[in-house]
């Protein structure tokens, strides 16, 4: 019952230990808000969902906690373009950060800190910092003194002389080109808050080490984000962390991205696709079955044959659900345990590809025990197959998916409405043994991208494969 996970800081697989028994705590760099979201960013909310998830189902008690960039260059040029508070902007995004989490399934974090209501912290690891000699200040901005850290680089494996540091405007003062701004002066217009050492702002890099401290202490099992984020985001936060005294986490877990024609999905290669866009023309729960099946550590290619594939996979399982709930009469719970290979692929560095597999055979147990008749062993199957599609956040009976009307697939109802009309002029036909009529409209609503079953309690209609 050991769960392994992949450790960026060790590069191989480990055996998950944590530091208190029973419990675990993660932290994940999450939204910096400075648009909404396409499907890339929550990609990486619906990877550590999964693993949250799969924690909880281990018996762990998950501590979890996802941050806000609110504050940041890019916020402050959207802001002077649009004429508008930065504050406005932030929030407004970060409002469709949450709604497209909450559409795909994503629990909300255990806590959901913003960086700009973290000035106090991040004044005083700057402080401490300064004091140990692993910070200065020039002309109003705090830097870091990377060859002050031993340690800095063995995340990403770089060597120091090579390095070349992202630097912002205004980056003045520095003892060292590589050293990193913690702390940056305003500049006149920009939102400023007070310091010892003048009117500032924080860098992206300090908030996540302020915030990891105050939410989970000086030491914490996980840390989370895209692969993007090694350098220069999470060294730099290993530095800031440890210089001050923390041991900071345990585990460096890192995520693949969405692409589009190989390259990283991003609004400024404006490559992107909305989730708001996206869950009006596609289920939300067939863009969670799309994103989260895969591999975490894997890269994503966007295409839309890819997701009707994905649509076509799931609409297997749930006919499977929907055949044996209407042969049992009633709603089958889920298991109290997921079958063991689905265990141990999951304990197996969140191996959900493989933890699919197992899902699609369990389905295909159950369609042949549904063949055979067999009710008792159909009805065992979903009840396996319920208890894994919950670990995945997947159970189309979950309440969370029980009316996906509520969250915008309003068309449904008019849909079904105008299908039964159809379908009763299929039966009609039928009656009166017009088999070439009734075959024609079933082809029909099977170009049209429905998949229609006789069962006997009559015909039903379900989403097949896109034409």
């Amino acid at each position: 019952m050991t769960i392994r996970l992949y450790d960026t800081s060790a590069r191989q697989i480990r055996d998950f230990v944590p530091l208190t028994a029973g419990c675990v705590s993660i932290y994940l760099c999450g939204a910096t808000v400075q648009a909404a979201p396409h499907i890339g960013h929550i990609r990486s909310g619906l990877n550590f969902d999964i693993m949250r998830r799969w924690f909880a189902h281990r018996g762990y008690d998950v501590t979890f906690v996802r941050n806000v960039t609110d504050i940041d260059d890019k916020i402050i040029a959207k802001s002077a373009e649009q004429g508008r508070p930065w504050w406005s902007i932030g929030y407004e995004n970060e409002r469709a950060f949450n709604a497209g989490y909450d559409a795909l399934g994503c629990l909300p974090p255990t806590y959901e800190p913003r960086a700009t209501g973290h000035i106090p912290e991040m004044i005083e690891m700057m402080r401490g910092l300064i004091e140990r000699g692993h910070a200065y200040a020039a002309d109003g901005n705090v830097y870091f003194d990377v060859r002050s850290f031993p340690g800095y680089l063995e995340l990403s494996n770089q060597e120091l002389d090579d390095l070349r540091q992202p630097s912002g405007d205004n980056e003045t003062g520095k003892r060292d080109k590589r050293d990193f701004a913690m702390w940056k002066a305003s500049k006149p217009g920009e939102p400023s808050w007070e310091t010892p050492w003048g009117r500032g702002r924080p860098g992206w890099h300090l908030e996540c080490s302020a915030m990891a401290h105050k939410y989970l202490g000086t030491a914490f099992d996980i840390h989370g984000g895209g692969i993007d984020l090694i350098f220069p985001h999470h060294e730099n936060e290993i530095a800031q962390a440890k210089a001050f005294g923390d041991d900071f986490a345990g585990y460096w877990v890192h995520n693949g991205w969405v692409t589009m024609s190989g390259e990283k999905m991003s609004k400024s290669l404006g490559n992107s696709v909305l989730v708001s866009e996206m869950v009006k023309t596609w289920r939300p729960i067939v863009l969670r079955y799309y994103l989260g099946t895969p591999h975490y550590r894997s890269m994503i290619e966007y295409s839309e044959e890819a997701l009707r594939e994905a649509e076509s996979a799931f609409a297997r399982i749930e006919g499977f659900i929907q055949r044996v709930t209407e042969k049992a009469g009633e709603t089958v719970a889920p298991a109290a345990e997921v079958p063991p290979a689905f265990a141990d692929a999951m304990d197996d560095d969140l191996g959900v590809p493989q933890a699919l597999a197992i899902v699609h055979t369990t389905v295909r147990q159950g369609n042949s025990a549904l063949a055979a008749d067999d009710k008792e062993a159909a009805v065992a199957r979903l009840a396996e197959v319920r208890a894994m599609l919950g670990v995945l956040g997947l159970d189309p009976l979950d309440e969370h998916w029980a009316d996906e009307s509520d969250r915008g697939d309003d068309l449904h109802g008019v849909v079904d409405t105008l299908v039964r009309l159809v379908l009763d002029q299929r039966q009609s036909a039928r009656a009166r043994k017009d088999w070439a009529a009734a075959d024609a409209i079933r082809d029909q609503l099977n170009q049209s991208g429905l998949v229609i079953e006789d069962s006997p309690s009559g015909p039903r209609w379900t989403l097949g494969p896109r034409q």
